[in-house]
């Protein structure tokens, strides 16, 4: 185990019960007690607003998830104290169908959410859900994040009743590691556009930086949802990596570990990067050459095929994605990419298939798109023309805003 994983805070809690939403709970590990009542402040306007926005008798209450629900949001010091750094994610539950809950109130929400922005210091964010979703959903990652690590803004005790099933870290299927590798992964994508870039500025280093962080973390929580071990703390998936055995131990293993605490310690106390892109370009290769390898260990695992490259992934016929209902799937493609796309073959597959075969050859072995083959499949999968890279990654782009 190393230093920075022995030094880090033991948990005040054994197994995996929710975060506590009373007096004592904090937002942050070590914030200053400025940052922790600043964040207070930001749900008391929440709860206000939403209340005047949605009537009594359709909400059942508000949430925040993510690091500062789960009390282990990033700090970012400052010459004028410490700031709050990630997103504030808010969960707004409401009686009734949530599509139609999206529509009637989407547009308060995004004003709610402008509103509330500037002086939060971060963006904030709305998604709109129902406790009754909530019941009857399939356990995933984030509905497990949510259910475990969340502080009540507004609403009854016991608002989560009928939703134990999302506390089972172990029951997360390993099509969730998978989809957190691909958004990722996507960052990884866009961050290698950005080193690209001339001038390279202070925003793009900054970009690099965080999306770094946040591969580095995956790659370690991917390991640990494959091995039935995730949990909703950043600092016990740490812990857990380090004493993890799986059997026949990958090669790559102690370096996911390395880079997974790594990430852990910027999620908890980030930082504007300060680094020359020649820097961040030599942790991007590193990294990027290790995501491919938990890749092709991971989709080899959960698609029960040997996958010896990522062209042989990307170009692979079988689903990516099997189980997903086709009538779903015809639906969401019809939704998503217009009436055209329902009478064509790929209409029943499931769409995020799309993003999965372009990916690992967009990364990891773009080289290899001047094979007319692999080039044409890319333009297939993402309905696009563009026979270059920088093309192909557009269009791939715009399909992620979609089915991320």
């Amino acid at each position: 185990m190393s230093a920075a994983t022995q030094a880090l805070p033991l948990l005040p809690v054994a197994g995996e019960p929710a975060v506590p939403a009373g007096p004592a709970f904090r937002f942050t590990l070590d914030g200053d007690p400025g940052l922790e009542a600043h964040l207070a402040d930001i749900c008391d306007r929440v709860r206000i607003g939403i209340e005047q926005l949605v009537p009594r008798d359709r909400l059942e209450g508000v949430l925040l998830g993510g690091g500062y629900g789960r009390g282990e949001g990033g700090v970012l010091l400052t010459t004028a104290g410490d700031r709050p750094y990630n997103d504030l994610e808010f969960y707004v539950l409401l009686r009734g169908p949530t599509i139609l809950n999206e529509w009637r109130y989407r547009s308060g929400l995004a004003k709610l959410a402008h509103a509330l922005s500037g002086p939060a210091g971060v963006e904030v964010e709305f998604k709109v859900i129902s406790v009754a979703s909530l019941q009857r959903s399939a356990i995933t990652m984030f509905y497990y994040d949510l259910v475990c690590g969340h502080r009540r803004v507004c609403g009854r005790p016991g608002l989560l009743t009928g939703c134990a099933h999302h506390r089972r870290g172990g029951d997360i299927p390993l099509a969730e590691a998978t989809r957190l590798l691909l958004n990722r992964g996507s960052g990884l994508l866009f961050s290698r556009q950005r080193l690209n870039r001339h001038p390279f500025t202070a925003d793009d280093a900054d970009f690099v930086e965080r999306n770094l962080a946040k591969a580095r973390l995956a790659l370690g929580d991917a390991v640990l949802t494959a091995c039935g071990q995730y949990h909703w703390s950043c600092r016990e998936r740490v812990r857990r990596l380090a004493r993890l055995q799986p059997g026949g131990e990958p090669p790559w293993l102690e370096a996911v570990r390395t880079e997974h605490a790594r990430g852990m310690i910027f999620k908890l106390r980030p930082h504007r990067s300060e680094r020359s892109v020649v820097e961040l370009e030599k942790d991007f290769a590193e990294l990027s050459q290790l995501s491919r390898r938990v890749w092709l260990w991971l989709e080899s695992r959960r698609l029960g095929t040997d996958f010896r490259s990522p062209v042989d992934y990307a170009l692979h016929r079988a689903p990516k994605c099997p189980g997903a209902p086709a009538w779903r799937n015809w639906l969401v493609n019809g939704r998503r990419l217009g009436l055209k796309e329902l009478l064509s073959r790929r209409a029943f597959r499931y769409p995020r298939e799309r993003l999965l075969r372009a990916l690992p050859v967009l990364l990891w072995q773009p080289a290899l798109l001047v094979d007319a083959g692999v080039r044409h499949c890319l333009q297939r999968e993402l309905r696009t023309p563009a026979a270059d890279a920088a093309g192909l990654a557009v269009a791939y782009t715009r399909l992620w805003e979609f089915f991320r």
